[in-house]
């Protein structure tokens, strides 16, 4: 909305050598960017010089990304015909002083035609203090000055903006309203002919965000690869120059070494959440550990050994203090006194516990030093494990005031956050912590984490807020396990639970089921003989049960079951909950997790403070100290490649798909069907405009049931095509209700659509369609529809240059994924999906295939038969035979690497070699999103080296510091965060007979994120990747159980089988 600007400014009439000249009248400015702040307030300048003076009123000053700060408008317009030697402008005032300043600046000197000089003005208070003047040369109106980030100094150099012209000024034609700044810059001001009305300063938008913290610098340029403290690395590439791995079993790292450094690109200084840690020590042992009787609980290992430390350290332990997994495996920094002891540990409640420890082996380093060094070797794992055990003892054992609950390498806490995300789980924030072997030598990853836990405290409420009802009388057993049973059981089996009847005495067990009757009648067999569960509590311990209506918790086994009251039993505290999350609950966690990237570096940089790893006892045990500010190392912003594409403003795509016939379905309760049409009539008008041949099919809108969809839609199909002129549709467009939860009904209409009746659908959601001349949202959907279809939405301007390498030979490019079933579920299988394109050398359409394989299994089984089929599918579609391929594999972790080149590029081989003569040219590059690198630009006071949100810009790509030390692997942020903070890709190359340079193939990958089809901006992964990840999570809705005719009385009676794709619909990128 634009605001008034610089006041009403009366007429003046002097006479001056050149005339009279003109004031300007009332301004108007309008809104600053995203994040600049405050109104603006123009101060006339003073008089007006000769012919075709006036007081241009100066442009809105902006404040600094996420600071409130607008400007104030600025001052007076141009002089006459010749020199002016006329008063400056009038100072700009900043809405506030303080956060919420900014400058506006002077009007200018200038002469009608001359080349005056700026004028000059006092720029409104900035962020701390006064802008500097600015200042400005224009062919009539000088630039308005801008107030600084800390005023003085910064004002002039960021705080420039193009002053209110005359005729053939800078500022804008006409009446010309003053501009809000963006980002560090001044407005605009407006000007007149000739002079005219300047523009008073624009209002700020209505952001009120916190600014990013001041951030603590390094005291100079840390550069990571200037300081390696007490590992010289170049030492070490002496020291092994020519070794191999001494690991036992380790193979030695067969991978591409790094072909050379990338230079391409815009140089700039990022930040990492890298930590350097030195090393000091390098004399450690490894022991195991043996407990007796065994611990049922997994929290009392730590205790038990806690315990014989505290006690035993300066005799038995010889004064070592020793770091533990939680297990069975114990590290020191020395030897003990001993080989192999047993002893005695007694905790509360007189358990006793023996406690068997003997000594294993030394902890070799070489590994760690020789891949540090540079050299081939295997993953350092025994190295790596136990620096990870240390600093994890580092956190739980000594600096546990905030009670983290640990899992894998991450730490959360209540303390650090904690918001309810729907039906009593919450979400806590908390930390992720992991050693790593970089270029710079050892770093700690450290990175900000959430995750989901169970409610703690009494187990009805949490029921109460599940089901999302109060528990009265009126809810029988029946009614309870009927309706809600199943649910609650799938959360709740496992969970621990302790009593409350027994004082201080909270036993704990774990909820294995809920009984089958109600607490006022379930029996069992005591010493006293039988009895129900009411009874036993009345007698044992004076109780009445209030909820006696509802079933126990069944917390035994079968063969010796036990039973629980609910309303006896409290939820133990710090349980994670492990199973899928609903949209909502993943909804409200992504919105408590999307921390601006200013945030976020501030919150990890905090976290290593309150860690204080560097005062441990374990540090000067192990001889480790960690870096306390992160790692600010060089990257480069590759340029985003040239094409034709679809534009959300011109709406044209590439090359048009002909949609002959189509219907639409409506499987919404309550939505007009006249609503829908017009609809419809919308997004045909739109899809013509964006370069479909889309037919005006006069088709009645279908109502169907959404409750019945697997009877109704099929039904529907039916009868469009027996209205349809050639018996078929080419396209179903169906309307869904807006339900978060509603992706059973989404899955159901994919299924029956695609491998069922073989059709392309498209699903709309009803608030899009409530809305009138909703043409953004019409143009999204046409685009997804013109890719289904077979059209292009978008192509490289210049594919030898967007494409090295790949565009000089007929190339394929392959994309695979494997998605696995929830936490708990063991039995549902593993879906594995690869695409490949189809045409060269554009890239931009894919075939694919989709296969179900065992649970859990990450290797792709049946890769060469896979691979087979989509060769000749390229060479049906493209009418040539591939000469190279590559292939982005997504999924797979650091530890699976050796087993990935072992068993699934064997199987490209063998696909190749059948179908054509010699060794196929494979580059095979692993494609990660699941890791902990962050990247954040290095001053978020200044808007060139970042986004508007404070993301690093899109195209970001490092290859060095935090890198492999010899293997071909990279970051690349392709994308532009939206919200949060963006997380870069990284790519690991694992065979590389094409012979890539770091510049060709980090190029390659940064461009191919610009055409993915559904998009008209870069993503975060190239597409094939992306297709092939939303093609495994589709074929997921496809799975079935069908019943198993005879076989053995007490094997499964269901087993699970995945339907063939319609070839109607394989053919095609249904998956966009």
């Amino acid at each position: 909305m634009a605001s008034r600007g610089g006041g009403q400014h009366q007429r003046h009439q002097q006479q001056q050598s050149g005339g009279y000249g003109r004031g300007g009248g009332r301004g108007r400015g309008r809104d600053g960017a995203p994040y600049s702040g405050g109104r603006g307030r123009g101060q006339d300048g003073s008089y007006p010089g000769g012919r075709g003076g006036g007081y241009g009123g100066g442009g809105g000053g902006g404040g600094p990304p996420y600071y409130g700060g607008g400007g104030g408008g600025g001052g007076g317009g141009g002089g006459g015909q010749g020199r002016g030697y006329y008063d400056d402008g009038g100072d700009g005032h900043g809405y506030q002083r303080g956060m919420e300043g900014g400058g506006g600046g002077g009007g200018g000197r200038g002469g009608y035609r001359g080349d005056g000089d700026g004028g000059y003005g006092r720029g409104g208070g900035g962020y701390q203090g006064d802008g500097e003047r600015g200042y400005g040369r224009g062919r009539v109106g000088g630039g308005g000055g801008g107030g600084g980030y800390r005023g003085g100094d910064e004002g002039s150099s960021y705080g420039r903006a193009r002053g209110g012209g005359g005729y053939h000024g800078d500022g804008e034609a006409g009446y010309g309203r003053g501009h809000g700044g963006r980002d560090y810059d001044g407005g605009r001001g407006g000007g007149g002919r000739r002079g005219g009305r300047g523009g008073g300063g624009g209002r700020g938008s209505s952001y009120h965000q916190q600014p990013p913290p001041d951030l603590p610098q390094a005291p100079e340029p840390r550069l990571a690869a200037q300081y390696a403290r007490e590992i010289d690395i170049a030492a070490l590439r002496a020291q092994f120059k020519g070794l191999t791995t001494t690991t036992p079993g380790a193979a030695s790292s067969q991978f591409p070494a790094r072909p050379g450094f990338g230079a391409a690109g815009e140089e700039c200084l990022v930040k990492a959440n890298h930590f350097f840690v030195g090393l000091k020590n390098d004399n450690f042992h490894h022991y195991d550990v043996a407990i007796a009787p065994d611990p049922v609980l997994k929290g009392l290992f730590r205790t038990i050994i806690s315990k014989l430390v505290t006690g035993r350290r300066h005799t038995d332990f010889g004064g070592r203090l020793p770091a533990y997994d939680g297990r069975a495996n114990l590290y020191t920094a020395g030897e003990l006194p001993f080989r192999s002891r047993e002893l005695e540990v007694e905790l509360s409640g007189s358990r006793k516990f023996k406690v068997a420890i003997r000594h294993v082996a030394p902890v070799s380093l070489q590994d760690l030093w020789m891949v540090m060094a540079g050299c081939p070797a295997g993953i350092p794992s025994q190295a790596l494990q136990l620096l990870d055990i240390v600093l994890r003892d580092m956190v739980l054992a000594e600096r546990n005031d905030m009670g983290y609950v640990a899992f894998g390498r991450s730490y959360f806490s209540p303390g650090l956050g904690s918001r309810e995300l729907d039906k009593g789980i919450f979400a806590w924030k908390g930390f992720y912590q992991s050693c790593r072997v970089t270029q710079q030598g050892l770093s700690l990853n450290i990175d900000m984490s959430s995750t989901a836990f169970i409610e703690p405290g009494r187990v009805l409420n949490f029921v109460e807020k599940a089901i999302g009802r109060r528990i009265t009388n009126a809810i029988t057993v029946g009614y309870f396990l009927n309706i809600y049973g199943n649910e609650l059981m799938r959360t709740l089996k496992g969970v621990k639970i302790e009593v409350t009847h027994r004082g201080n005495l909270r036993k704990k067990y774990r909820i294995a089921g809920f009984t089958e009757q109600s607490a006022d009648v379930q029996t069992f067999t005591s010493s006293d003989g039988i009895k129900t569960v009411k009874e036993y509590f009345n007698k044992k311990y004076n109780l009445k049960l209030a909820f006696g209506y509802l079933p126990c918790l069944q917390v035994g086994s079968k063969e010796r079951p036990n039973y629980l009251p609910m309303e006896l039993c409290n939820i133990v505290p710090g349980q994670r909950y492990k199973n899928r999350l609903s949209p909502t609950q993943v909804s409200n966690l992504m919105n408590i997790t999307n921390d601006r990237p200013c945030d976020r570096e501030s919150s990890i940089r905090q976290t290593v403070s309150s860690n204080q790893y560097n005062s441990t006892e374990r540090a000067d045990e192990f001889g480790i100290e960690v870096d306390s500010y992160p790692t600010t190392l060089k990257a480069r912003v590759l340029k985003a490649p040239m094409f034709f594409r679809t534009s959300v403003l011109t709406f044209k795509v590439v090359n048009g798909a002909t949609i002959k016939s189509w219907a639409c379905v409506n499987l919404c309760d309550g939505l007009d069907n006249r609503v829908v049409e017009a609809f419809c009539l919308q997004l045909v008008r739109t899809s013509k405009i964006t370069g479909l041949d889309f037919a005006n099919v006069s088709l009645p809108i279908l109502k169907a049931d959404p409750h019945n969809v697997k009877t109704d839609l099929p039904m529907r199909y039916q009868e469009a095509c027996s209205w349809s002129r050639d018996n078929k549709i080419d396209l179903l467009l169906v309307v869904m209700t807006d339900d978060k939860n509603n992706a059973s009904l989404y899955g159901d209409v994919k299924r029956i659509c695609e491998t069922e009746i073989g059709v392309l659908s498209q699903c709309c959601r009803a608030k899009q369609v409530y809305k009138e001349r909703n043409v953004q949202y019409c143009a999204n959907v046409a685009i997804k529809i013109n890719a289904k279809a077979g059209g292009r939405n978008s192509v490289f301007l210049n594919v030898e240059a967007s494409l090295p390498v790949v565009s000089k030979s007929p190339t394929i490019i392959f994309g695979a994924d494997v998605t696995h079933p929830g936490s708990f579920d063991e039995s549902t299988p593993s879906i594995a999906s690869v695409v490949a394109s189809a045409d060269w050398p554009e890239v931009t359409k894919y075939n694919s295939v989709v296969r179900m394989q065992a649970s859990r299994k990450e290797i792709i089984q049946d890769l060469e038969g896979i691979v087979r089929e989509l060769l000749n599918a390229f060479k049906r579609d493209s009418k040539m035979e591939p000469k190279q391929l590559i292939f982005y594999r997504d999924g797979v972790s650091e530890g699976q690497f050796q087993q990935v080149v072992e068993s699934e590029i064997p199987e490209i081989e063998k696909a190749w070699k059948s179908l054509y003569a010699g060794k196929p040219r494979i580059t095979f590059i692993v494609v990660q999103k699941r890791h902990h690198t962050r990247l954040f630009p290095n001053n978020y006071h200044d808007p060139r080296g970042m986004e508007g949100t404070g993301n690093v810009r899109p195209g970001t790509v490092v290859d060095r510091v935090i890198c492999h030390p010899r293997e071909f692997d990279f970051f690349l942020c392709s994308h532009a965060g939206i919200k949060g903070t963006s997380r870069p890709s990284h790519y690991h190359v694992l065979r590389d007979d094409n012979n890539f340079t770091a510049d060709q193939l980090q190029s390659v990958t940064n461009n191919l994120c610009y055409i993915y089809t559904s998009c008209t901006r870069s993503v975060s992964i190239p597409p094939p990747v992306y297709y092939a990840h939303k093609l495994a999570f589709r074929a997921r809705f496809y799975l079935t159980q069908v019943p198993v005719a005879g076989g053995d009385p007490g094997a499964a009676k269901f087993q699970w089988v995945l339907p063939e794709i319609k070839e109607e619909v394989k053919k095609s990128m249904f998956f966009c």
